[in-house]
């Protein structure tokens, strides 16, 4: 352990509650909040993070678990990935599940957790893509009490955690439909992806929502391509495609998410679009074309 992360640990709150954990986080307001510290604390021990405090969130047994609420899953933050990966919980939101087992190793899964991914904010979160398509939201304890905002203003700056607060829950609407989840890493096996598509039917409102993670910042939709698609499936039928319009699909949400270089101000024709970026568009038109054929099946 670094020298930063010998100096953070002088400070260690251990609550067993939120009203807790709110309290002491207003107490020290640079305090960190920890539950996995898969990546929290490698910032610390590599010196990237000196937090004068940590408030630790592992004794907080009621944001390892879910609950149902509304026609939605009210998901703690606490809940690892490997938690989610099991069978039960598949049942509940499959795409979830599957971004869970493809979090990374078996020590990365057992110790990093729901909230942890969303707090961090990483592009490739694996989790990120599938909340963004579920259209979750999130719940927030602090010292003025509970507040809700969608997973999408947190993730954009839209409307940040405010001094004090907390990521305590995550809402997702059950939708009982299919979804998929699927990502391409650099090397066999788990990994960081470069990129990875969320796909979600929604039969109640004939939709499809689309998310791909690990291109940019935050997840992107390619909300033409979601209506576009949607206006093909016999909802009350087969809901099957032709190989070309997933195809179609693949290519409009990749174009979207990737798009080419704009003209130059001064008339000049735009510069062709980098050999890395459109092997990336065509990563992400496969596992689009691929995701969405899954859901249908």
């Amino acid at each position: 352990m670094s020298t930063y992360a010998r100096q953070a640990m002088r400070n260690v709150a251990l609550p067993s509650s939120l009203d807790e954990a709110v309290a002491a986080l207003a107490a020290t307001p640079a305090a960190v909040p920890v539950a996995g510290g898969t990546d929290l604390m490698a910032a610390v021990n590599a010196g990237l993070l000196r937090p004068a405090g940590l408030v630790g969130l592992g004794r907080i047994s009621e944001i390892r678990g879910w609950q149902y609420a509304d026609g939605a899953a009210l998901l703690g933050a606490g809940l690892t990935h490997a938690r989610m990966g099991r069978p039960d919980f598949a049942a509940l939101i499959p795409a979830l599940a599957a971004a869970s087992r493809a979090a990374g190793p078996p020590q990365i899964r057992n110790a990093g957790t729901l909230g942890g991914n969303i707090a961090g904010a990483a592009p490739a979160g694996d989790s990120l893509p599938v909340l963004a398509a579920l259209e979750a939201s999130v719940v927030v304890a602090g010292p003025e009490g509970n507040r809700e905002l969608p997973v999408s203003h947190l993730l954009t700056g839209m409307d940040p955690l405010r001094p004090g607060e907390l990521l305590a829950y995550v809402r997702v609407p059950l939708l009982h439909a299919p979804q998929t989840f699927l990502k391409a890493t650099g090397r066999t096996g788990p990994g960081r992806a470069i990129a990875s598509v969320a796909v979600v039917l929604d039969p109640a409102r004939r939709g499809v929502r689309c998310a791909v993670g690990a291109v940019a910042p935050v997840p992107l939709r390619p909300l033409e391509a979601e209506r576009w698609v949607a206006g093909l499936i016999d909802w009350d039928g087969e809901r099957t495609l032709a190989p070309e319009a997933l195809t179609a699909f693949g290519e409009y949400t990749a174009a979207a998410c990737i798009p080419d270089p704009l003209p130059a101000p001064d008339g000049a024709p735009a510069p062709e679009l980098p050999a890395a970026a459109l092997q990336l568009r065509r990563t992400v038109a496969a596992l689009a074309r691929r995701a969405l054929g899954r859901a249908l099946a």
